[in-house]
């Protein structure tokens, strides 16, 4: 049996994350845009529709959620580039650039640090 996602309260149903799903199937997950065109190049037959505009966003919330709990379970270049990705696509839902991103981030660090100094709060 897969670990569970951890994703319970962000509507993600862990008997639909993978290939242990309801009769070895996936639903309602969102999926990089070549995946289809990929299963059907093996000979399987998905069935699949696009999201409107305001739910791309919750779904890229989900997505986020499961990229980060992989990379937690398995930090590897591979599963923080799956992270990014995401983060990418989520800066289409708020009409904005990665560039503007990293400048808002490149601040919120001035202002406030990194964490390249692995501090720990132990105690308030």
């Amino acid at each position: 049996m897969p670990k569970p996602s951890g994703l319970q309260g962000w509507g993600v149903d862990d008997r639909n994350m993978g290939p242990d799903g309801p009769a070895g199937r996936v639903s309602g997950k969102l999926v990089r845009d070549k995946i289809p065109e990929i299963m059907r190049s093996e000979g399987r037959r998905p069935k699949t529709h696009v999201v409107r505009r305001e739910e791309f966003g919750r779904r890229l919330a989900q997505k986020l959620m499961e990229e980060s709990t992989e990379y937690a379970n398995d930090p590897n270049l591979e599963e923080l580039a799956d992270v990014l990705e995401v983060v990418y696509s989520l800066c289409l839902v708020h009409r904005t650039t990665f560039p503007k991103l990293e400048r808002i981030r490149k601040a919120k660090a001035r202002k406030k640090g990194s964490f390249r100094k692995r501090i720990i709060l132990d105690k308030l």
